[in-house]
């Protein structure tokens, strides 16, 4: 009987069945902020940041970007940081292909992006602002930063699993 209550748990906590799960997720390019409720935050609220649009901005504008590279799991896709014209901002993924898990997360970080073993775990450290889930482990998808975010000194995205504390591949944003 302890066995299987044993086996019950570890299938739980582990989910291993989602390593051969895809889900795809095909967002368009944002044009106009949600009017949905935010994303939760995580950690620390940052003061907030200016967020009048120019004047000579009329549609969303790619303010950083950077390429995935993989950590705990194989992991490729580009990240953008877009503004759009009302001042809010949103982190795309594009193309991303990484593996499913359990409780996998968005994160806008102010961590360096390191390669290999030294960089699997730096993302918990510092400041990071939780965009959500992730909505799928393939395809295209958008995130809402949260209204008020400084993005000073957030410098790069992470695809983080929250249940053991490591990331599955993350974007140096510039």
């Amino acid at each position: 009987m302890v066995t299987i209550v044993l086996a019950g748990v570890g299938l739980y906590w582990f989910q291993p069945w989602k390593l051969w799960e895809d889900e795809t997720v095909e967002e368009a390019f944002p044009s106009v902020a949600p009017t949905a409720a935010g994303p939760e935050l995580t950690t620390s609220v940052l003061p907030p940041a200016s967020t009048s649009p120019s004047p000579a901005e009329e549609g969303p504008r790619t303010v950083a970007q950077g390429s995935l590279i993989s950590h705990e799991h194989l992991t490729t896709g580009t990240v953008k940081l877009i503004r759009l014209p009302d001042g809010s901002h949103t982190v795309r993924l594009e193309n991303l292909d990484t593996s499913n898990g359990p409780d996998l997360r968005v994160w806008l970080t102010d961590a360096p992006v390191k390669e290999g073993l030294a960089g699997w775990r730096v993302f918990d450290d510092g400041k990071y602002v939780s965009l959500g889930k992730l909505k799928g482990n393939k395809g295209d998808q958008n995130y809402v930063v949260p209204a008020g975010t400084d993005l000073s000194g957030l410098s790069s995205v992470a695809i983080w699993c929250d249940r053991f504390d490591v990331s599955f591949g993350a974007a140096e944003l510039a």
